[in-house]
């Protein structure tokens, strides 16, 4: 039998749900969404021991962290601790987090108190999201519904780039009215996680690591395809994958960095990284420091000429129609690491695109007797 308090919650839980309905425009493919979710979800269950293993950690994770992000423990969460949950090797589930954790640790009494917040149950989702967001320097939502799956699992599920940008590219997607509160957004994507996992008969976070592999599926095929293969252009695709990478942790000392700073939003530091689009994902998104321009980056690997440019013109659309304000422009750049007359004929005919090229060079030095 229910408590009052839980009668309170759930009935606010489900004003919260239809008043967000009201904001968010339905999702433009449900039931497509949904079956090739199911295919994916049938084929990764056989064949993809890397989809398995995520999937098979799910309680060694639990076991460990879940009574660590407890409202009644997290009042004595400890650093080290905290920031073992940020990397791979610990929650199974999420790379990069960790860059995170000496923001998000610098004031560990502040972050306690911002997490308790969080995980009290009290109050609607929305709310307590909009008061957590940017919080804490570096605490985005990709950490801060990380937890919420950890604390929670039956209830919240996971809103980062790696799950949005599944979701569109699923087109399962909803599009919010401009105004929409971080929290009102997310209260309506659980909603939609939620009622995804019910479909297919699996946990939230099974669910996450389906998405993972819907937006990582064209890379892993392109890397199964060269298994084996020690060609240079083999040896240049991965390069390119530690460039991008790169230029994302060192952004501020390349020569990009003294006139760009990477995009970011409310609830995401490094939304620039691996922007999700409803046309696929943009490697490097930045805005000028002093000028109204936006500038998309794009690391040519491997594709054609004709690929390449027409994918930077395709996210500048996008961004022009869903990101830029009254009087600001959009700019593209292809990073390559070598050109052609192909390119350089594209390019000439494209005023708003440049090209620049990378060189790798590396020495050996004799060790010293």
């Amino acid at each position: 039998m229910k408590t009052n308090q839980q009668q309170v919650c759930h009935s606010e839980r489900s004003e919260e749900s239809l008043s967000l309905n009201r904001r968010a425009a339905p999702v433009a493919d449900y039931d497509g969404g949904v079956d090739s979710l199911r295919r994916l979800l049938v084929k990764s269950r056989e064949k993809d021991a890397v989809f398995q293993q995520i999937a098979g950690d799910r309680e060694v994770v639990l076991t460990r962290y879940q009574r660590v992000f407890s409202s009644k423990a997290i009042k004595k969460l400890d650093e080290v601790t905290f920031r073992s949950f940020l990397t791979f090797e610990n929650n199974r589930h999420w790379n990069g987090l960790h860059r995170q954790g000496p923001r998000i640790c610098a004031d560990m009494n502040r972050l306690r108190e911002v997490l308790a917040a969080l995980l009290d149950e009290h109050k609607p989702i929305r709310a307590r999201m909009d008061a957590s967001v940017d919080a804490v320097p570096g605490m985005g939502k990709a950490i801060i519904t990380g937890i919420l799956l950890v604390a929670y699992p039956d209830r919240y599920g996971v809103w980062n780039n790696t799950s949005e940008a599944a979701l569109r590219t699923l087109k399962l997607w909803p599009e919010f009215e401009r105004g929409t509160s971080f929290g009102e957004k997310y209260a309506a994507i659980n909603q939609l996680l939620n009622q995804l996992a019910k479909e297919l008969t699996v946990d939230l976070w099974t669910l996450d690591a389906l998405f993972w592999r819907v937006v990582d599926s064209e890379s892993v095929e392109t890397a199964s395809s060269k298994a084996g293969d020690e060609s240079l252009e083999t040896q240049r695709f991965g390069l390119e994958r530690h460039l991008h990478e790169f230029l994302r942790d060192n952004w501020e000392k390349t020569e990009l960095g003294r006139d760009w700073v990477l995009h970011s939003e409310k609830g995401e530091p490094e939304a620039g990284y691996e922007y999700p689009t409803d046309v696929g994902r943009i490697d490097l998104l930045a805005k000028h420091k002093r000028g109204k321009r936006w500038l998309i980056v794009e690391l040519k690997r491997g594709q054609t000429a004709d690929d390449t440019v027409g994918q930077v013109l395709r996210y500048m659309g996008w961004v022009q129609k869903n990101l830029v304000d009254k009087g600001e422009t959009v700019e593209g750049l292809i990073i390559a690491h070598e050109t052609d007359a192909k390119l350089t004929y594209a390019l000439s005919a494209v005023t708003n695109v440049r090209l620049l090229l990378y060189e790798v060079s590396f020495k050996l030095v004799g060790a010293k007797a």
